[in-house]
C-alpha cells in the first residue's frame, strides 16, 4: 500500500485543471510542433501482444507421460498446465482452462495425441500435430470421480476407473462413452461385505487383451474377462495397493503395498502370493514378518532379453530413516541400489526400447519427476549416472530476485560467456545422448543474440543464451565467494537488515560493450566485476566502506560528520581490509550510544586469497556501514559509466559516486543536497560527511591526497587517477559554502513531503547540456527520485595530457530539471533525429592482459557532443515515472511533450526500447496493461490489458528489451517470454518448434513358429465389437457431458487443417448422411412392399376358407 501523498494530490489537481487530455504538446513560444521535431515512423500496426515460449521447470508438477516412439515427455501440473519436452530447444506450454490439477497423462503412442485426466473429473484429448497444441474433445463426468486411466497401445478405447470402484470405457476418437461398464459389485466376490475402495490400477494382460487387471485400494486385485463379463480370478492381500506392474509374458504381476512390501502373484494361483519381499525392511531372525516400512508408491517391472529383470520403485524406506531424502530404488538381479534425490518424488517412468508390452522391455533409463527437478538415470552404466539435462530447468536453483533482458546485444558476447561457462560444468554425467529426443526446431529467421541475466537469493548470477526462442545457461557467477561465510557470535549485522539470504541480489547493471558488471545486494553492498579470460588469484579483495546516512536537523550549520575512508590495505599491513582501517575512522562528531554499531558493514569481506576463474572477477567491493546504531538502507538504484570508470548508487539516504579504477569515493550526497538553492523547497540537511573543502557540496580527496592515493592503489589498478576539484566554471549556481547545498526550512507541501525518505530510484549517465546557457554537451548524471524529481549533476572532466596522466573530475548539482507524478522509473536521451544516445562506454579489454594490449583497447572514446543548432533543440530527455511520461528539450530545458500514462494505477516497469528501427517507451502497469508510447511525441501506440499484478514476483522480474521482446517470472520456476511486435507475432508459427514428427511404429514382436502353432502368443481382442454401440448399447447421458474442443475439427491422423480440410470433412459427412438416408428409404420401401404382399395373401386365404366348416378344412 502506497503512502498518502498530499503533494501528488495537489499535482494531480493542477495537471487536471491545466489540461483535459492525457497527451499534450505544451504550446510555448519557440517550441517546435510535433511534425517539426522528429518524423516518427512507428504506428499502431507495428504492435501486437502475444506469448511466445515458457522456459524453466514446470511449477508444482503432478503427473508425467512418455511417448516411446516419438520420444516426447509430457508433464502436468497442479495448476492445469501442460509442458511438453523433446530434444534440446523443443518445448511447448499449454493450459487447461479450468486450472484443475492434472492427475494423469496418457499418450496415444505415435499418434500425435495426448489424453489428460484432471482433478475436476474431466478428460481431454490434445492434438499435438500442430505447433500450438489444442484440445479436440473433452468429457466431463458428473456422477463419478476419476482416479485412474489406462489406454492400451494401439487401442482407441480408454479405460477410466472411478472412486466408486467402477470402470467406464471411452472411445478416444469420438470421445463418447461406451455402454460397457464394469461395476465394482460384480468385480469383487459376492461374500465381500465392504466396498473395495477406489480403482488404483487398470491394465490389460500383455499376452491377452481380453483380460483386464483391476486393482482396488483395499488390496483386492481382479482379473476381469471382458468377453464373458465376469471375474476369472481374485487376489486378496491385507495391505492397501498403490501400484501394479506386469511381467511381459503376462503370467505374473507385482503389487506394491502401503507397508513397504512387494507381492508377486501367478495369475493362475490367486490363493496366495508367489513371493513377498520388503526391499528396505529388516528381516527378523525368527522368521516373522519384517518390520513395516513406508508405502511403496510405485513399482515398475521391466525385463531384459540377456539378463535379470529390473524392478524400479519409489518409497518403501524404513520408518527409522527420519529426515532422509526421497529415494529411488533399482533392483537388478541380486543387487539393490538406492539413489537419493534432492526433492520428493512426484512420479517416475522407465524408458524402454519397445512400445509393445508383450515383448522384452529392455529398459535403458528412468525419468524421475521431482517436486523441483527432472532427473534421467542411465540404467546401462555402472553406478547409474544421470544424464546431463539440456533443458533450462535450473532457473529456480535459488529463488530469482531480479532479472534483466538484453536483445540484439554484441554478437561476440555469447561465445565469450559460453567459453568461460563451459569450464564450470559438473563431471560424472552419463556419456550417452539425452534420451528425450523428439521434435524438430523451428525454422524462424530471428537470428539476433539475446541474453537474459537472473540474480538469485543465494547471491549467484546466471547468464542465459535466449536466442531463437531457446534458453541455455551460459555462465554462473557466485558473488557470495567475496564474503566470509561464518560470522562471529558478537557480530551479526545482517540479521537487522534481512532475516535470511544476506547475499541476495537486489539489482544489477550490465554494460554489454565494456562487459562491466555491477551488482547490489540486500545487505547494502555493491560489487564491481570485470570480465577476463585468464585465471587470477586475488590476495586481498579491494574494499571501500561508505557512510551514507542523512539526517535533518534544525541546526543552521553542517554537522561535522565523518567522511568514510577507503579501507584498502597498505603495503605495510596487507593482512585484511579491516585491520588496515585507520583508527580515526570512527568520527567523533557522530552521536552514538554506548555499544551502538557504528562504521560496521553488514557483511565481512573475506581476508584470505580469492582464486578467480576465467569469467567475471571482482574489481572492488563497496559496503555501506552502520551509522550511529542505524543500519544502512538497501540500495535502490545503480549505474556504471565505463568510459569514466565510475559507478553511482543510491538509496533512501542519498547517492555515492565511486571511481572503481582508483578505488576511491568521489561523491557522497544526501538526497536533499541535490536540490539547487533556487529550488522552492529549502531546508537544512545534516550529513555525516566532513566539510573538507570550501564548497560544501563537494567531496574533495585532495586533502591528504598522497596518503589517500597510497592507501587506495593496488598492484592491478590502472595508472589513471581521479581528483575532485571545484572549478570556477561549475559554480554558477553555488554562491559559497553556506549556500551550496544548505537551505532554510519551508512550510510548503513539497518540503513536508520530502521530510519522509526520498529515495534515489534511477540514474542515467549522458553527455548533455546541464544548463540552459551551455552550447556544448558535457558529461552529466541524471538523477531520478521516488518523489518524481529529476535532477542534473554536471561532471566536470578535464583529461590530462601526455605529461599528466591524471584526470580531474568535479561535480556540480544543477538543481531540478523537471518534476513528474510518481517515482522516476527510467530516463534516456534522444538526439535531434529521435535516435537513442546511449551512455558512453569503453571497449572491452582483458584486465589481466599485457600492458601493451590494454593500452591499445583502453583509449577512451572521445566525446562527440551533438552540434548546437539555431532555433532547434538537439537533444531530448525522455523521462518516465509511475504515473506519466515527459519529453524535455535539453537546450532550452522546456517540456515539449507530456502524457499521463495512468490515473488509477501505477507503472511497474518502463524501458526505452528499439522497435522497427526507431525507439519507443514500453510500460507495464499494475492493473495488467502493457502500453507503448512513441518518441518523442508520446503518442499511445499499444494498450492491452494483459496480466493483472497477482504476485510481487511479476513486478520484480518484468522487463522489456529491444525488438519487441519482454519477459517475467510467471511462477517461481518459470520464465514467460512475450512479444509486443507484430512482425514477431506473424512469424511465430515458423519460429516455434514442432512436437510431432512422422516416425514408423516399430514392428510387433515375432510370435515364433511354436507359439503361433500352439496358441502361446498374444491374444487379440475385437474391442470395437465388444464396446461398440451395437453390442454394448449407449451409456447414460447423465454420467458425462461431451464438450467439443477448439481444435475438434482437426483430424487425428494428420488430415488437412484449415478451411479446405474442414469443408472436405463436412462434405464427406454429408455424403455419408445422404447415403445412409438413401439406404433407409430403400429399406422402408421394401418393408412396405412386403407388408402389402402379406396383406394380399391374408385376404386370399380368408376368401378361400370363408364358407367352409371346420370339419371341411
Amino acid at each position: 500500500m502506497k503512502k498518502f501523498n498530499i503533494r501528488k494530490v495537489l499535482d494531480g489537481l493542477t495537471a487536471a485543471s491545466s489540461s483535459s487530455s492525457s497527451s499534450s504538446a505544451t504550446a510555448q513560444p519557440g517550441t517546435p510542433r510535433e511534425n517539426d521535431v522528429v518524423q516518427e515512423t512507428l504506428q499502431s500496426e507495428h504492435f501486437q501482444l502475444c506469448k511466445t515460449v515458457r522456459h524453466g521447470f514446470p511449477y508444482q508438477p503432478s503427473s508425467m507421460a512418455f511417448d516411446p516412439v516419438q520420444k516426447i515427455l509430457a508433464v502436468g501440473t497442479q495448476t492445469g498446465a501442460l509442458r511438453l519436452f523433446g530434444r534440446a530447444g523443443v518445448e511447448c506450454y499449454c493450459q487447461h482452462e479450468s486450472g484443475a490439477a492434472v492427475i494423469q497423462l496418457q499418450f496415444l503412442i505415435n499418434e500425435g495425441a495426448l489424453v489428460s485426466a484432471l482433478a475436476d473429473d474431466s478428460i481431454h484429448l490434445w492434438n499435438l500435430r500442430q505447433k500450438i497444441p489444442a484440445i479436440l474433445h473433452s468429457l466431463k463426468f458428473s456422477r463419478e470421480r476419476i482416479t485412474y486411466c489406462h489406454l492400451p497401445f494401439q487401442s482407441k478405447w480408454l479405460y477410466i476407473g472411478s472412486e466408486r470402484g467402477n470402470i467406464h470405457i471411452v472411445n478416444v476418437e469420438s470421445f463418447t462413452l461406451s455402454g460397457y461398464v464394469i461395476m465394482w459389485n460384480k468385480a469383487i466376490e459376492l461374500s465381500t461385505k465392504t466396498h473395495p475402495g477406489p480403482v488404483v490400477h487398470i491394465s490389460d494382460n500383455p499376452m491377452d487383451e481380453g483380460k483386464l487387471l483391476i486393482g482396488f485400494e483395499c488390496g483386492v486385485v481382479v482379473l476381469w474377462d471382458l468377453k464373458s463379463k465376469k471375474a476369472d480370478y481374485r487376489y486378496n492381500y491385507d495391505e492397501a495397493i498403490h501400484s501394479v506392474a506386469w511381467h511381459h509374458e503376462g503370467k505374473q504381476f507385482v503389487c506394491s503395498h502401503s507397508d513397504g512390501s512387494l507381492t508377486t502373484w501367478n495369475i493362475r494361483a490367486p490363493a496366495k502370493p508367489a513371493q513377498i519381499i520388503t526391499p528396505h525392511g529388516k528381516q527378523p531372525k525368527d522368521g516373522k514378518k519384517p518390520e513395516p516400512c513406508k508405502p511403496i508408491l510405485k513399482v515398475e517391472y521391466k525385463t531384459t532379453r540377456a539378463g535379470d529383470p529390473f524392478m524400479v520403485l519409489s518409497g518403501g524406506l524404513s520408518y527409522d530413516t527420519v529426515g532422509r531424502r526421497a529415494c529411488l530404488t533399482v533392483m537388478h538381479g541380486k543387487s539393490t541400489t538406492v539413489l537419493e534425490m534432492d526433492y520428493p518424488i512426484v512420479d517416475f517412468l522407465t524408458l524402454c526400447e519397445t512400445p509393445y508390452p508383450n515383448d522384452f522391455q529392455e529398459p535403458y533409463a528412468v525419468v524421475v519427476l521431482l517436486e523441483k527437478d527432472l532427473v534421467v538415470i542411465d540404467l546401462g552404466q555402472i553406478g547409474y549416472p544421470i544424464f546431463e539435462s539440456p533443458y533450462p530447468l535450473s532457473i529456480h536453483e535459488s529463488p530469482v530476485t531480479c532479472c534483466e533482458y538484453f536483445a540484439d546485444c554484441p554478437s561476440e558476447l555469447i561465445p565469450a560467456l559460453y567459453s568461460v561457462g563451459s569450464r564450470q560444468k559438473r563431471q560424472g554425467y552419463s556419456k550417452k545422448e539425452w534420451p528425450i529426443s523428439g521434435g524438430n526446431w523451428g525454422q524462424g529467421t530471428q537470428t539476433y543474440p539475446e541474453i537474459i541475466i537472473t540474480g538469485h537469493a543465494d547471491g549467484s548470477i546466471k547468464f542465459w543464451d535466449a536466442s531463437a526462442l531457446m534458453l541455455q545457461v551460459l555462465y554462473k557467477l557466485k558473488t557470495a565467494k567475496v564474503f566470509e561465510r561464518a560470522r562471529g557470535k558478537e557480530e551479526k549485522p545482517s540479521t537487522d537488515i534481512v532475516d535470511e539470504d544476506p547475499f541476495a541480489i537486489q539489482t544489477l547493471f550490465w554494460c554489454p560493450e565494456s562487459r562491466m558488471l555491477c551488482v547490489a545486494g540486500v545487505s547494502a553492498h555493491v560489487i564491481i566485476y570485470r570480465f577476463s579470460k585468464q585465471e587470477v588469484t586475488t590476495e586481498v579483495v579491494q574494499l571501500l566502506e561508505v557512510r551514507l546516512q542523512c539526517e535533518f536537523s534544525e541546526v543552521d550549520s553542517p554537522d561535522p560528520g565523518g567522511e568514510q575512508t577507503p579501507t584498502l590495505p597498505t603495503p605495510a599491513a596487507p593482512s585484511s581490509p579491516q585491520e588496515a582501517e585507520p583508527p580515526n575512522q570512527l568520527t567523533a562528531g557522530v552521536n552514538s550510544s554506548e555499544g551502538a554499531r557504528d562504521n560496521i558493514p553488514c557483511l565481512q569481506v573475506r581476508s584470505s586469497p580469492l582464486k578467480q576463474s576465467p569469467g567475471y572477477q571482482v574489481e572492488l567491493v563497496v559496503q555501506l556501514v552502520w551509522v550511529s546504531g542505524e543500519p544502512p538502507q538497501q540500495i535502490t538504484s545503480l549505474a556504471v559509466n565505463s568510459s569514466l570508470g565510475l559507478v553511482v548508487f543510491g538509496n533512501s539516504n542519498g547517492l555515492a559516486v565511486v571511481d572503481y579504477v582508483q578505488k576511491t569515493l568521489l561523491l557522497n550526497l544526501g538526497t536533499s543536497e541535490l536540490y539547487s538553492p533556487s529550488d522552492p523547497c529549502q531546508r537544512q540537511p545534516r550529513s555525516p560527511r566532513k566539510p573538507r573543502q570550501p564548497s560544501g557540496g563537494f567531496c574533495d580527496s585532495n586533502d591528504g591526497s598522497n596518503n589517500s592515493e597510497d592507501r587506495c592503489k593496488s598492484p592491478t589498478s590502472a595508472k589513471m587517477s581521479r581528483k575532485i576539484s571545484s572549478s570556477g566554471e561549475q559554480k554558477l549556481d553555488l554562491d559559497g559554502k553556506d549556500n551550496a547545498f544548505t537551505r532554510s526550512r519551508s512550510s510548503s507541501v513539497t518540503s513536508i513531503d520530502r521530510e519522509s525518505r526520498e529515495a534515489i530510484s534511477s540514474f542515467y549517465f549522458c553527455e548533455s547540456f546541464p544548463r540552459k546557457s551551455d552550447s556544448l554537451a558535457s558529461p552529466c548524471l541524471l538523477v531520478g527520485t521516488t518523489q518524481g524529481s529529476v535532477m542534473m549533476v554536471a561532471l566536470g572532466l578535464q583529461p590530462g595530457g601526455d605529461q599528466k596522466p591524471q584526470q580531474t573530475l568535479s561535480f556540480a548539482s544543477c538543481g531540478t530539471l523537471v518534476q513528474l507524478k510518481g517515482g522516476i522509473l527510467t530516463m534516456a536521451l534522444l538526439d535531434a533525429a529521435g535516435t537513442l544516445l546511449p551512455p558512453s562506454c569503453e571497449a572491452w579489454y582483458d584486465p589481466n592482459a599485457s600492458d601493451e594490449e590494454k593500452e591499445k583497447v583502453r583509449r577512451r572514446r572521445p566525446a562527440t557532443p551533438p552540434s548546437s543548432q539555431e532555433g532547434q533543440d538537439s537533444q531530448f530527455a525522455v523521462l518516465c515515472s509511475e504515473k506519466q511520461a515527459k519529453v524535455v528539450a535539453m537546450t532550452s530545458q522546456t517540456i515539449i511533450y507530456k502524457h499521463n500514462i495512468t490515473e488509477t494505477s501505477f507503472v511497474l516497469r518502463a524501458d526505452v526500447v528499439q522497435m522497427a528501427g526507431t525507439y519507443c517507451i514500453a510500460c507495464f502497469c499494475a492493473n495488467g496493461h502493457i502500453m507503448s508510447l512513441s518518441l518523442p511525441s508520446l503518442r499511445p501506440l499499444l494498450d492491452i490489458n494483459y496480466l493483472p499484478l497477482t504476485d510481487m514476483r511479476i513486478a520484480r522480474t518484468f522487463c522489456f528489451s529491444n525488438l519487441g521482446q519482454a519477459l517475467y517470472l510467471t511462477s517461481p520456476t518459470e520464465i514467460q517470454r512475450i512479444t509486443y511486435s507484430q512482425e514477431t507475432c506473424d512469424n511465430l508459427q515458423e519460429m516455434l518448434s514442432e512436437l510431432f514428427t512422422p516416425v514408423e511404429t516399430p514392428e510387433a514382436p515375432n510370435r515364433g513358429f511354436f507359439k503361433g502353432l500352439f496358441g502361446g502368443g498374444a491374444q487379440s481382442l475385437d474391442r470395437e465389437d465388444l464396446f461398440g454401440e451395437t453390442t454394448a448399447g449407449k451409456a447414460s447421458r447423465s454420467l458425462a457431458q461431451h464438450i467439443p474442443g477448439p481444435g475438434s475439427m482437426e483430424g487425428m491422423k494428420g488430415a488437412a487443417s484449415g478451411v479446405v480440410g474442414d469443408l472436405a470433412r463436412a462434405r464427406v459427412a454429408l455424403d455419408e448422411r445422404g447415403q445412409k438416408l438413401g439406404e433407409l428409404e430403400e429399406r422402408t420401401a421394401a418393408m412396405m412392399a412386403s407388408a402389402e404382399s402379406f396383406s394380399k395373401h391374408a385376404h386370399n386365404m380368408m376368401v378361400k376358407y370363408k364358407d367352409k366348416k371346420w370339419y371341411q378344412l
